[in-house]
């Protein structure tokens, strides 16, 4: 697991968190996005999104964007 950076009460890098929701999946945050968290990101010519705060890689392989209200600690 790689090395927990930040509060080690909350959530950081290198947490092992749930997704909040129906699917509740479990993974690690990879990376803490901080400031950036909440600008716009332009995908394509139709598409702006907002950025989330989190990069967190699922045990399913998928790669997924969250914010705090997104995810739980797990023990």
């Amino acid at each position: 697991m790689a090395q927990v950076q930040g509060d080690d009460a909350g959530l950081a890098v290198g947490r092992r968190v749930r997704t909040v929701g129906d699917d509740g999946a479990t993974g690690e945050i990879v990376e803490d996005f901080g400031d950036l968290a909440g600008t716009p990101v332009v995908v394509d010519a139709e598409s702006t999104v907002r950025s989330r705060r989190w990069a967190v890689a699922l045990d399913d392989g998928q790669l997924v964007f969250l914010d705090d209200d997104q995810l739980e600690l797990l023990n």
